[in-house]
């Protein structure tokens, strides 16, 4: 759970809620996390000596809502806290926002959509989209109502999707119209839907945890890092291997990780390589700088230098 400045949604009104009953905040509960709901959890974190920097991140999540729902954050299983912060990464949203982000046709993809950003023009998005009508298609029903059949129409071939998505865009600034958008945001913040997305990150989270066995690595940010390897770069070419091969031998895991984070900015385009290293040395070193926003693995996302 990560919600700050520029955050909105369900999650942000919750906090503007359990603030306003602590007598901590006056403003609306609107769900958009402004500098009145920060510096209304600036006082709640200092009222409980917690770290106040205005973000709510797990540990204050846990203190300021319920016990129930306090549970819930902390025992996230592994797999979903991986998908959660490297889909932070690639949507710029936090949690659970991430979930439900899209994108227009500016790459050519047609639609993207979730936390990895599957997409129709790679054919990643219907596979999703058909899962959903046949585990939850009630869901489905009640979120697009009688649109449920287009949807149905647009995932018969790759050329009906590119002709739905582009449909619905914008043709040059690419945003995606209404009522659509605010359909498929609904879609993404679903717990069904985000269960669909967590089954189909699991073959990247089965690679993570296989790669990091086979450079000898233990911990949850191991995993992590590998994770995030093979999202943004499809994994450590064979050029790299050798190089990590022969450095990594005999070295503690911390440093382990931040040789394989600055061998694998290497071996991208020179164009990405400075988002690739601040992105990958984040994770390796647990906390950091990416796109000018400050990450703490530990603090946002549960993800620590333990074994797993």
């Amino acid at each position: 759970m990560l919600l700050k400045l520029g955050s909105v949604g369900d999650e942000v009104k919750r906090v503007q809620s359990k603030l306003k009953k602590l007598a901590l905040y006056s403003g609306p509960i609107d769900g958009i996390f402004g500098g009145a709901t920060e510096s209304a959890v600036r006082k709640f974190q200092k009222k409980n000596g917690l770290k106040v920097d205005g973000i709510v991140g797990p540990k204050t999540y846990s203190l300021l809502l319920s016990e129930e729902e306090s549970s819930r954050t902390e025992i996230l299983p592994l797999d979903l806290r991986c998908l959660t912060l490297t889909g932070t990464f690639e949507t710029g949203r936090p949690p659970p926002e991430c979930f439900s982000a899209i994108t227009g046709n500016f790459d050519g993809q047609g639609i993207s959509f979730g936390a990895l950003q599957w997409n129709f023009g790679q054919g990643s998005l219907q596979v999703l989209l058909k899962d959903m009508l046949s585990d939850y298609r009630d869901v489905m029903e009640e979120i697009f109502g009688e649109h449920i059949t287009v949807i149905e129409e647009v995932l018969k071939d790759k050329e009906s999707a590119m002709e739905f998505a582009n449909s619905i865009q914008h043709p040059i600034r690419h945003f995606i119209y209404e009522p659509w958008r605010g359909m498929f945001k609904e879609l993404g913040r679903t717990r069904e839907f985000q269960n669909v997305q967590l089954r189909h990150a699991n073959k990247i989270y089965n690679r993570a945890q296989n790669l990091s066995r086979e450079y000898g690595l233990k911990t949850e940010r191991a995993i992590a890092l590998m994770f995030d390897i093979i999202v943004q770069c499809g994994g450590i070419k064979k050029a790299t291997e050798a190089y990590l091969r022969s450095e990594l031998k005999d070295q503690e895991e911390a440093i382990k990780l931040e040789l394989i984070a600055k061998r694998v900015s290497e071996q991208v385009n020179p164009r990405w390589q400075t988002d690739v290293y601040d992105r990958k040395m984040c994770i390796a070193r647990g906390r950091g700088f990416v796109h000018g926003v400050w990450y703490d693995l530990e603090e946002q996302f549960m993800i620590r230098l333990v074994e797993v």
